[in-house]
Parts: structure tokens; C-alpha cells; sequence
């Protein structure tokens, strides 16, 4: 194999890992991507590393610290705000395809990932069950048939699965993808579209309540740490 292909493999290889990394939780907002370190962990040059933050920098996952290192991006309110105005306009559309030019041998691959979701969700699998609704997504996007809003969907499908693993009820997020299925199955483009619409808003909800509980839990552990040295 060509060395620049090889070094292409393992820099895709990189990423991939770092961003499940990153999605699922294992690389926290604001931790360090040293490229030496990540180099000596994988077992490879630092040239496929360099490439492989490049990659993640693009997807908007990433940010670059000039002469120093990589860090994991805290995505700030402005941030989500901006995420959320776009897949406002863009999900109704693309559920509204998808109902009206699904095939039904695909329907199969989306009720195939709503079953993950449920039974992973139920099992305690938290990851499994969110990676299956950020595949729920994209498998929409897919029965839609429409290659620029797939484009365009592609470039924030890195954020969106980050905004995705930012809730706790995951039973609630799958019963509004149940009925946001059945929309597609019934081909009802405008029920699938206003259903979008409102998911995109619950998922908003979700997300700000996911944010609350993490600061009141750093609050309790905040008092209980003074606490004990108060009590010493």
C-alpha cells in the first residue's frame, strides 16, 4: 500500500476513534490533545495525528491551541443556539422527504436503529442507546434522497451527535422518535414535518435540563468537599 494512502487510513482510523472519544463522553470538554502523547498511544507517527485533529477541528469537535496542543471544544450557548436554528430549518425538510420518497427496503435500517435505541435504552446501555438516535437521524437524511441537504447535514453531523448525548431521558427521546417514525411509514410529509420541528425543540429542553442536573451535581459535590474539610 502507497505510504500516503496507509497514512491516510490511519489518520480516518484516528479520528474515528478520538471522536467517538469525545461523543460518548470519554474526552471531556476543554481536555488536552497532546500530539506526542496520542503519537505514543496509537503507535504512530505524529504526521497521521496532525491530520486526524484536522479532521475533528473541521467537524467542529476540536479546537487548535497555536504551537501547543489540541483541545476538546466547549461548545458555549451561542453555540448550541446556532446549532439549534439550523437543524430547525433542515430536519422538518428532511423528514418531510423522507416520508414522501422513502423506499420501504429502507424503512428496514430505520426501524432497525429505533429497535437499538429502545432495547439499548432499556438494557442501561446510555452510549448504545445514543448512538442509535444519532443514527436514527442519519438514516433519515438518507430517505430523503436530496444530495445537498445531505451535504449540508454531514457538515454538522459531529455537532448534532454531541447535542444528541447531551440528554438523560432516553426513553422519552425514543418515544418522540416512534412516532416520528410511524409519520414516515404513513407518508405523511406535513405530520413528519411538524414533528421534527418539535423534537427539535424538546431536544433543546433536554438538553438545558442535562446541563442543570451536571451543575447542581458539581454544586453537591462542591459542599460536600468543604464540608469535609471543615470537618477535619
Amino acid at each position: 500500500m502507497p505510504e500516503a494512502e496507509e497514512r491516510q487510513l490511519e489518520s480516518t482510523r484516528i479520528a474515528s476513534w478520538l471522536r467517538d472519544a469525545i461523543l460518548d463522553g470519554v474526552r471531556a470538554p476543554g481536555s488536552k490533545l497532546v500530539e506526542r502523547d496520542l503519537a505514543a498511544e496509537f503507535g504512530v507517527s505524529r504526521v497521521p495525528v496532525r491530520d486526524a485533529l484536522k479532521m475533528l477541528v473541521a467537524e467542529g469537535l476540536v479546537d487548535l491551541r497555536p504551537h501547543t496542543w489540541a483541545v476538546v471544544r466547549e461548545f458555549t450557548d451561542a453555540d448550541l443556539a446556532d446549532l439549534d436554528e439550523v437543524r430547525a430549518v433542515l430536519e422538518p425538510l428532511a423528514f418531510r422527504l423522507a416520508a414522501e420518497r422513502h423506499r420501504r427496503d429502507d424503512l428496514e435500517r430505520l426501524r432497525q436503529s429505533l429497535e437499538a435505541e429502545e432495547s439499548r435504552g432499556l438494557a442501561g446501555d446510555v452510549v448504545g442507546s445514543r448512538r442509535a438516535a444519532a443514527d436514527f437521524h442519519e438514516i433519515v437524511t438518507e430517505l430523503a434522497e436530496n444530495r445537498l441537504l445531505g451535504d449540508m447535514m454531514r457538515s454538522v453531523r459531529s455537532r448534532l451527535r454531541w447535542a444528541l448525548s447531551q440528554h438523560d431521558d432516553l426513553r422519552h427521546m425514543s418515544e418522540e422518535h416512534v412516532v416520528l417514525y410511524e409519520a414516515i411509514l404513513s407518508r405523511d410529509g406535513d405530520r413528519a414535518a411538524a414533528l421534527a420541528a418539535a423534537h427539535v425543540q424538546s431536544s433543546r429542553r433536554e438538553r438545558a435540563a442535562h446541563a442543570e442536573a451536571l451543575r447542581a451535581t458539581a454544586l453537591r459535590s462542591a459542599g460536600t468537599d468543604e464540608a469535609a474539610v471543615h470537618g477535619r
